[in-house]
């Protein structure tokens, strides 16, 4: 027998090679276990660029889905860089779109100026899940052997990528059931929800069909889901309510703005019962409305009670309208809020025009202000408080009014409320008006005797208005004659001028303020209470009375307390006064030439929260049986005298609740003095009566 033929060495080399490439492809499967798509590719292109000395390896993928194919491209490293891998993945897909590449031996790609060899393979028996195309610079590229490795590893990757393609579907089958899992849990807690939702829940859709109700929806009604949807043409809503409410349903669900309706609904046992209609928009992320959410309240015993409370308040208000008073009510913080009937008759307004402030402008313009303060004293108190004031009727007509206002607490003493009754008292104060009539005649006897006092005075002042007066007259023309100096001197000497010029301005207003004292002093006007200081009216005094105290000899010493509190009261009549005290101390000590004729005036705090004023002499004294008729009117002890100057002074001391009083002195002389409280509420008191005259 002849012995076999052994094949060449090259080729038994050759074949273990290949056989040790198939090996090492079979191999991948276990490397491809759990790997996703990409994974697979990527580990196949590296094999079979180093295992047939490659180019490059290109593989597409396509998508189960129908989407967009996945590319892949893998180069050798002896490729020319980025810009030579574009060339060769755009010469690719040209070749794939003009003419696929078959299973002929071997195909040339242009990529170019170099010609490749390439050769394909489909991933799977027709190709479902892409092809794999690889690239050679040898022209005899693929030989048997790589054909043989191309659709063995073509084959092996299908297999990993159907492993992976399972895989994926099963995880995607998993993840889809613990979804669907997890949503109908959440629609069971989430009707668990609604169920529990002590109130009528309803889910619609974005167009406003009912989709999902609780189940107290369903006993309520007594209906099916599918007749709930037809709630628009049954009797779910009462036909009063059903027009209007599907007029607000309508526009809501078109604008996407939430609604609140108060109707009534049928009960299954046909009964319609009040019910608060809410209904509000659930939006996605992108603010898109994908259901309304709709929650029915009952409120039938609230409204029942509303409306028997609304009943009340009618009875309330006909019994509050016969009262022959005007009655009203505000809020604690003062504004009104109710008026009677007859009130609003009275004043000729509508509830709107009289509410919160507007019932202010029947007040008289005179009282408004008082009244206004008394209401926010009362306020403050929180006690029940009372208040004169003048009312215009409707025909213009103004009466007399007391207002009177309590307090309405609730259970933890708050102030709730204020109710208030203005009772007319036009007659009682036209009867009080009339009974003054006498008193207001003496008061304005009074004042026109104290501008006669104040008058008959001037003559013997007449010096020491000069003196004050010629001051800064003088001054004016001396400064005046300064400036005009200055302006002609070479240079003019600006600056000295302007300064004169200030002096000027300020002498006339000194000779300006004198004679506004005077005029106020001399002047015929009512009594007028305005905060004073005592020391800088007494100060005024002597400054005007200076002159003549000079002229008679008389040394005046001034003690006035630094620490003198301001007062309240007539400054005109007050230094009138004064004023009279001076001129007859003075004059008590014209006839005295054997001691010093001191005069001393002195301002002090007194106790009770009083000021006084003294006037001390050194003249002849008053005799003992002339003290009781001395401030007695038309009673003097001068041979020229009126005898009105201490009574005026007396008049106007107890106007202010004080008192005047004469004290001998232990030597030579007589001390008058007088004490007024510097409280405001009692001058305030004390000169009621004057401000009517």
């Amino acid at each position: 027998m002849e012995a076999p033929l052994e094949p060449p060495a090259d080729e038994v080399t050759q074949l273990r090679g290949c056989l040790n490439d198939l090996v090492s492809i079979m191999a991948l499967s276990a490397l491809w276990t759990g790997g996703e798509p990409p994974q697979i590719v990527s580990t196949l292109q590296d094999t079979l660029l180093g295992m047939l000395r490659l180019a490059f390896v290109f593989v597409r993928l396509n998508d189960p889905e129908g989407g967009g194919s996945i590319e892949m491209v893998r180069f050798a490293e002896s490729s020319e860089g980025t810009a030579r891998a574009r060339e060769i993945g755009e010469a690719i897909d040209s070749s794939l779109r003009d003419a696929p590449l078959t299973r002929s031996p071997r195909a040339r790609v242009r990529v170019g100026d170099d010609d490749l060899s390439v050769a394909s393979a489909r991933l799977g028996p027709q190709g479902e899940f892409g092809i794999i195309v690889t690239g050679s610079q040898r022209r005899d590229f693929p030989a048997e052997t790589e054909r043989i490795l191309l659709d063995v590893a073509a084959n092996q990757a299908a297999i990993g990528l159907q492993r992976a393609r399972l895989l994926s579907l099963k995880k995607e089958v998993a993840e889809r059931r613990r979804t669907e899992e997890s949503l109908r849990e959440r629609e069971r807690e989430s009707r668990l929800i609604l169920d529990s939702i002590p109130g009528l829940v309803a889910l619609l859709t974005a167009t406003g069909d009912v989709e999902v109700v609780n189940r107290q929806v369903l006993e309520y009604f007594g209906q099916t889901l599918e007749d709930l949807r037809q709630w628009g043409t049954n009797d779910t809503i009462h036909p009063e309510d059903l027009p209007h409410v599907i007029e607000v349903f309508r526009r809501s669900i078109s604008s996407g703005n939430p609604y609140e309706i108060v109707q009534r609904f049928r009960r299954s046992d046909g009964v319609y019962r009040w019910f608060a209609n809410s209904g509000f928009p659930l939006r996605d992320t992108n603010g898109h409305i994908v259901r309304w959410c709709v929650l029915l309240t009952d409120i039938d015993e609230r409204k029942r009670a509303e409306d028997a409370l609304r009943a009340s308040e009618r009875n309330l208000k006909l019994i509050i309208d016969t009262i022959p008073a005007l009655a009203w009510s505000a809020r604690p913080d003062g504004s009104a809020e109710f008026f009677s009937q007859h009130y609003l008759d009275f004043m000729g307004l509508s509830a709107d025009q009289a509410s919160d402030w507007g019932w202010t402008a029947a007040v008289h313009p005179d009282d408004l202000n008082a009244l206004a303060a008394t209401w926010q004293r009362i306020m403050a108190s929180e006690e029940l408080g009372e208040a004169e004031a003048r009312l215009r009727r409707q025909d213009g007509e103004y009466r007399w009014f007391l207002f009177r206002a309590n307090p309405l607490r609730d259970e933890k003493g708050n102030i709730v409320k204020w109710y208030g009754i203005n009772t007319d008292i036009e007659d009682r104060k036209r009867a009080e008006t009339e009974s003054k009539v006498a008193e207001e005649a003496l008061n304005r006897a009074r004042t026109e005797l104290a501008h006669v006092a104040r008058v008959t005075s001037l003559s013997t002042l007449t010096a020491s208005i000069a003196h004050e007066v010629n001051q800064p007259l003088s001054g004016i023309v001396t400064n005046a004659s300064t400036c005009l100096r200055m302006l002609d001197a070479n240079p003019p000497d600006i600056e000295g001028a302007r300064e004169t010029a200030r002096r000027t301005i300020r002498d006339g207003h000194r000779a300006s303020d004198v004679i506004t004292r005077l005029r106020a002093l001399f002047s015929k006007k009512e009594f007028t209470l305005e905060p004073l200081d005592l020391n800088e009216a007494t100060r005024e005094i002597i400054a005007l009375s200076l002159s003549e105290l000079q002229r008679n000899r008389v040394i005046v010493q001034a003690e006035l307390a630094a620490d003198l509190p301001s007062i309240t009261g007539d400054r005109v009549q007050l230094q009138q006064v004064i004023l009279n005290l001076l001129r007859n101390a003075s004059d008590a000590m014209v006839g005295v030439d054997d001691r010093p004729r001191q005069l001393l005036i002195r301002t002090e705090r007194e106790g009770g929260d009083r000021v006084r004023v003294t006037v001390r002499d050194a003249g002849v004294g008053i005799a003992p049986q002339g003290m009781d008729k001395l401030f007695d009117a038309f009673y003097t002890t001068k041979s020229g005298g009126m005898g009105i100057g201490l009574s005026v002074s007396r008049s106007i001391v107890e106007r202010h609740h004080g008192r005047l009083w004469v004290e001998p002195n232990d030597g030579p002389g007589a001390t008058f003095a007088f004490s007024i409280p510097r409280n405001l509420e009692h001058v305030m008191d004390a000169a009621h009566v004057v401000r009517s005259s």
